[in-house]
C-alpha cells in the first residue's frame, strides 16, 4: 500500500508510472496494480476516492474493465471479449 500512499499528480499524469486510466460515465478512473489486486480509484480535488479493490483476473475485474452490464452476468457468454479473456488466462 506504500505505492498508493505515495501517488502524486506527476505520477498520475505520467505515461510510465504503471498506472492506467480511462473515462467512464464522465469520471476519470485510475487503475493501480498491487500484487494480486487491482485498485480502481478517482482523484477528487486533493483526495483519492477508491471505488473497487478487486482480485486480479477475477470476473468482477474483467466486468469492470470491459464495461459489461453487471446485472446481466448470464449474457457474458455472448461477448467474444469474455472468451478471449478466459483464453488469455490459460496462456499465463
Amino acid at each position: 500500500m506504500d505505492t498508493l500512499s505515495s501517488l502524486s499528480n506527476t505520477i498520475l499524469k505520467g505515461k510510465d508510472s504503471g498506472i492506467g486510466s480511462f473515462n467512464r460515465n464522465g469520471k476519470l478512473f485510475y487503475r493501480l496494480r498491487i500484487d494480486d489486486f487491482r485498485i480502481y480509484f478517482e482523484k477528487i480535488d486533493i483526495a483519492l476516492h477508491c471505488h473497487f479493490i478487486l482480485p486480479k483476473n477475477s470476473l468482477n475485474d474483467f466486468i469492470f474493465r470491459c464495461k459489461l452490464p453487471t446485472s446481466e452476468h448470464s449474457s457474458l457468454e455472448n461477448h467474444q471479449s469474455f472468451w478471449d479473456y478466459l483464453d488469455s488466462l490459460k496462456k499465463k
